[in-house]
């Protein structure tokens, strides 16, 4: 390999082991690959900085980022809980089953694990606890159940695939329920065996009449991700307009019909959007400036040519980049990595006839397993400092939960048709 390539390579590590930003190292790195390794104008470089977002698909990103905190200020989260609650509350580990399928109600509308975490997370870990189920056991769990917020769609990460991978964004959102319901059935299966023969509080069976008054006072919060997966996958809309349509139905329910939102608020929620959905954009602009830096100097076909001359069956091939991925989540956030990871496995995939539809959703389940995983694994940090706990406490409490995510990755990795089905049943991919 050229003396180049690994000169790139070591810049970029030593970058982020210094703890330099993800998006200065990858700044840093490009300039230098540019500069020293290749003939381009350094006008290239500031063209495809700017061109990297100068992107229609990001409209997506951005309104769902608004959205999640519209539910996170007003009251949308509390009655998609109530809701979970009333469902499942009262079998044995019932609150926990709650807390796992309404982290998989909230993805469906927020599309971010780290917004599932604070919104759900912060409310059913205190309320976990104070129902006399086990500490260790709270944190876990609502460490882990927010995975779902980036496989259940609407998913940024599957947003910014989509942007590299050129596939239909409505198909690629497909592949995530039925992994998303497999996550939630299994902890749920897990959290009955664990609760059962513990003496945990549980809620009474609840009566017809509060099961009504219940999904009548959560109706409006439930129909919004029918609004959007039935405007996108109807086509009445796509999924770019299904995120205004969210982001407006959801400002609408929270300030006229739930009354939880005052107008004097709406202003901090957008510009809290608007500065995350800033932070976002500069780690697309680093990524996709070091992404054309890998091209110019045809860095993933020669990876590419390299890799398929030592492995040459796919479940080998898998088998490699789910470890390496799964070590990748492990320093680096899903969005960084899905953008300089998926240019350079992408052109691999005919090789070994895999499906980039099922790729995506493997990279996706993937990296978001590394918010629980350490050393920088968003989600311990979050939920360490809601109960004032230690990263090898929570780490410790999140490995049985981490052992579910993966036996389920590793039946999604070798049973393609699971991820498949829907795509082909509804778009014939």
């Amino acid at each position: 390999m050229d003396s180049s390539y690994w000169i790139i390579v070591l810049c970029l590590l030593g970058c982020m082991g210094a703890t330099v930003p993800v998006f200065m190292s990858l700044f840093f790195t490009s300039i230098l690959g540019f500069v020293y390794f290749t003939d381009m104008p350094m006008l290239m470089l500031a063209q495809t900085l700017f061109r990297s977002m100068d992107n229609f698909a990001l409209v997506v990103v951005l309104f769902f980022i608004l959205c999640g905190n519209i539910m996170t200020s007003g009251s949308i989260v509390d009655k998609l809980i109530k809701v979970a609650n009333v469902v499942v509350g009262f079998f044995p580990g019932g609150l926990a089953m709650a807390g796992v399928l309404a982290c998989g109600m909230f993805g469906a509308i927020s599309g971010s694990t780290v917004a599932t975490v604070v919104a759900i997370g912060g409310f059913m870990i205190p309320a976990l606890i104070d129902n006399q189920y086990d500490e260790k056991f709270s944190v876990g769990i609502m460490t882990a159940a927010p995975i779902l917020g980036v496989i259940i769609p609407p998913s940024i990460s599957m947003i910014l695939y989509s942007m590299v991978s050129n596939d239909s964004l409505a198909a690629l959102f497909m592949t995530g329920f039925i992994p998303g319901f497999m996550i939630i059935l299994a902890m749920s299966i897990y959290s009955y065996f664990y609760c059962r023969n513990r003496n945990f509080k549980r809620s009474p069976a609840p009566t017809f009449a509060e099961v009504v008054k219940v999904l009548r006072e959560g109706f409006w919060a439930l129909m919004l991700p029918v609004i959007i997966f039935g405007g996108i996958f109807s086509g009445i809309f796509t999924a770019n307009e299904a995120a205004v349509v969210a982001c407006v139905y959801a400002f609408v329910v929270e300030i006229f019909i739930h009354k939880d939102m005052k107008l004097a608020k709406v202003k901090e929620v957008v510009v809290s959007s608007a500065v995350t959905s800033a932070t976002l954009l500069i780690i697309v602009a680093a990524a996709t400036t070091f992404g054309r830096y890998l091209t110019l100097e045809q860095i993933p076909s020669i990876l590419a040519e390299a890799v398929v001359s030592k492995v040459h069956t796919a479940w080998a091939f898998l088998l490699i980049v789910n470890i390496m991925l799964l070590v990748v989540g492990m320093f680096m956030d899903i969005i960084s990595a899905t953008l300089i990871l998926a240019p350079i496995l992408l052109p691999m995939l005919p090789e070994y006839n895999i499906s980039s539809l099922h790729f995506g959703l493997l990279m996706t389940v993937n990296l978001g397993i590394g918010y629980c995983t350490p050393p920088l694994g968003v989600s311990l940090y979050i939920t360490g400092a809601l109960v004032n706990r230690g990263l090898i406490y929570v780490t410790r409490a999140v490995m049985p939960f981490l052992v579910i995510q993966i036996i389920i990755l590793l039946i999604l990795t070798y049973w393609p048709d699971v991820v498949l089905f829907l795509p082909k049943l509804f778009y014939g991919i």
